[in-house]
């Protein structure tokens, strides 16, 4: 079911959307539909990107502050650190 709905836009923002309405054979309303159904998803999917973003932020300081409970599996602590050494170790090996 569809709501009518009063929007302003600026002259500019008419002008084009007509003019992109005209080229791709279909409405206005139908361009400001689908606009604001993008909008809405693109919102949902930056909010989820930023908790994500923000809880691995918050494993990262953790990791930083307890660098004790990080550990490869033969117990160094200071992987993320050396690894360029561990690495050239392993590498050298072969």
């Amino acid at each position: 079911m569809l709501v009518r709905t009063m929007v302003q836009l600026t002259e500019e923002q008419l002008k084009a959307l007509k003019e992109l309405a005209k080229a791709r054979k279909t409405s206005v309303a139908k361009l400001v539909r689908e606009s604001v159904a993008q909008y809405v998803v693109t919102t949902v999917k930056d909010a989820e990107r930023e908790e994500k973003r923000r809880r691995m932020l918050e494993f990262l300081e953790y990791i930083q502050n307890h660098p004790e409970e990080f550990h490869d599996i033969e117990g160094k602590t200071d992987v993320s650190v050396n690894h360029d050494k561990y690495l050239a170790e392993i590498y050298g090996t072969w």
